[in-house]
């Protein structure tokens, strides 16, 4: 399945880092990037996340709510988020649906969602998707396609 700009983001409820359950729903009224990340702690992933700590009240200033989303537990993903002072949810997909709801993987058995994101609008709609990602100026394009609109 293969999502793209104007289809309805498919819905979602997960475990956060911070213990609480995060859906879709809850970020109505505010863009979301839902960021896709290969695993917790690894050099790309951490450089990535750390480009949208730096760039966070951009984000905000935009009305725009960054949250990641990796196979890892969420105790792996609160020690991530603690270590790197991340001021935004990383959620738990355990189970892989999330990923493949979205494409972000080719099936249950796989061992990393792709590196990929997707800008959801206010009303759950997908505005852009992300699928050539680079983890060094991942954060920064997203700004610069937002400051372009």
């Amino acid at each position: 399945m293969t999502l793209k700009a104007g289809d309805p983001a498919p819905e979602f409820t997960l475990s956060a880092s911070n213990g609480e359950k995060v859906s879709l729903k809850s970020f109505r009224g505010a863009k979301l990037l839902l960021w896709f990340y290969l695993e917790a702690g690894t050099p790309g992933c951490t450089l990535e996340g750390r480009g949208f700590r730096d760039h966070q009240s951009y984000f905000d200033e935009s009305n725009i709510r960054v949250v990641g989303v990796s196979f890892d537990t969420p105790e792996d993903n609160s020690a991530f988020a603690d270590k790197h002072q991340f001021g935004f949810p990383l959620l738990s997909d355990t189970d892989h649906a999330v990923a493949i709801a979205y494409g972000a993987c080719s099936g249950a058995d796989a061992r990393y969602p792709d590196r990929v994101s997707f800008l959801i609008d206010e009303h759950g709609t997908i505005e852009k998707v992300y699928d050539q990602v680079d983890p060094r100026d991942h954060p920064a394009r997203v700004l610069a396609d937002l400051l372009d609109a």
